[in-house]
């Protein structure tokens, strides 16, 4: 019997699949890759209204994410700032982005690849090497605003993976 995380796996590893029938230009492998985990994403993009470089225009400028981790319903950790993904048993990875790839809509935030540059703690994110952000719903803004400085937050849903 397929346990709930190796089901999530091969369900991330057939929408990948689906996609690069349909989108031969995917820039995410994952075949060279083993999955260390997955967990759905539920929280808030957040947005700052600032002038656009070199121009007085004011545009809705992301500022950072705040989510919860989840896996079989339970939470188990959390994604902000940095990006920082912690689990609950003390792992954390920091990572940045090398990979984008537009979502189906302009309304939600585009899939990424990004590659860990940092390790802090010990736990189930000690040996990941990569991250990828899958399947997003929402969480994308645009256009202008009209207060300097003020915030906003768009609910978004995510699938990461955490491969090595």
């Amino acid at each position: 019997m397929i346990e709930g995380n190796a089901m999530s796996v091969l369900a991330i590893l057939a929408l990948l699949n689906a996609a690069a029938v349909a989108t031969p230009a995917l820039p995410f492998d994952l075949s060279a890759r083993t999955v260390v985990a997955t967990f759905h994403a539920e929280g808030a993009q957040l947005y700052q209204c600032k002038a656009k470089p070199g121009g007085s225009e004011l545009v809705w400028t992301f500022r950072e994410p705040i989510a919860a981790l989840m896996e079989n319903g339970e939470t188990i950790g959390r994604h902000f700032a940095g990006p920082r993904w912690e689990l609950d048993d003390g792992s954390v990875v920091q990572a940045r982005m090398t990979q984008s790839m537009a979502a189906p809509t302009p309304s939600d935030i585009p899939m990424l690849k990004l590659d860990v540059i940092q390790h802090k703690g010990h736990g189930r994110l000690d040996q990941v090497t990569t991250v990828y952000r899958l399947d997003t719903h929402s969480g994308a803004l645009q256009g202008a605003c009209s207060t300097p400085g003020a915030f906003r937050s768009i609910p978004y849903s995510a699938e990461y993976v955490f491969a090595r």
